[in-house]
C-alpha cells in the first residue's frame, strides 16, 4: 500500500507552512511475507506547539505514556488451510531467532510483547484506536473470544491481550493510533 504523508508546521514568523510531502515506505520483515507497518507520526512526549514540523523521536514501536504513535498496519490473508485455526503454528521454514532479531531492529519493542507460544498474541501498555480501512479481520482476545471486523469498524483496545487474524483472500488494512498508558 502506498501512503503519502503531508506535514505542516510554522516558520520563524508563525506562518503556517508545508514542511514535507512524500511517500512513507512500509516496514516489512524478511521472514514473513505480507505484513506492512507504515509508521506515520508519533512522539514519546506530549506535543508542544507551535512546531516547525520536525518529526519527533519515536525510538520504539509502542509509545510510553504520555506518547503516541499513528500509522497503518496491513495484515495479509493466511493460507486457506489455516483459516479456521486460531493458533496456527509457525511455518517450519521461518527462523524464529532471526525473525525476532529483525523485529527488534526494524520495530523496536515489538518482539518483547509477542508470545512465541501463541503466534500473534500480544499485550501492550497502550490504548489502541483501530479502524479497519479495507478487508476483513478477526480480533481475538483471551480464551479464543473473537469478533469479525470489516471496513468502517473500529476497536478501542484498553491494554488487552489480543491477536489479529485475516482469514479472507484479501489484505486487511487498519489505521492505528496507539496512546501510551500506565498499567497499575
Amino acid at each position: 500500500m502506498k501512503v503519502r504523508r503531508v506535514v505542516t508546521g510554522q516558520d520563524a514568523t508563525g506562518k503556517s507552512v508545508f514542511v514535507s510531502d512524500g511517500e512513507v515506505e512500509p516496514v516489512t520483515l524478511s521472514q514473513i511475507t505480507g505484513p506492512e507497518f507504515h509508521r506515520i507520526w508519533g512522539s514519546d512526549e506530549t506535543p508542544q506547539l507551535p512546531t516547525d514540523g520536525t518529526p519527533p523521536g519515536q525510538p520504539t514501536y509502542f509509545p510510553p505514556a504520555p506518547g503516541y504513535r499513528v500509522g497503518f498496519f496491513t495484515l495479509p490473508p493466511v493460507a486457506p488451510e489455516a483459516r479456521n485455526v486460531t493458533d496456527a503454528p509457525v511455518p517450519d521454514n521461518i527462523d524464529v531467532v532471526a525473525l525476532f532479531a529483525e523485529m527488534g531492529e526494524k520495530l523496536p519493542g515489538m518482539a518483547e510483547v509477542m508470545e512465541p507460544e501463541h503466534p500473534g498474541m500480544h499485550t501492550t501498555d497502550t490504548v489502541d484506536l483501530d479502524l479497519v480501512i479495507s478487508g476483513e479481520v478477526f480480533l481475538e482476545l483471551d480464551d479464543g473470544a473473537e469478533v469479525r471486523l470489516g471496513p468502517g469498524d473500529c476497536v478501542v483496545q484498553n491494554g488487552t491481550r489480543h491477536a489479529w487474524h485475516n482469514r479472507s483472500n484479501e489484505p486487511a488494512v487498519l489505521f492505528v493510533a496507539l496512546l501510551g498508558a500506565v498499567r497499575s
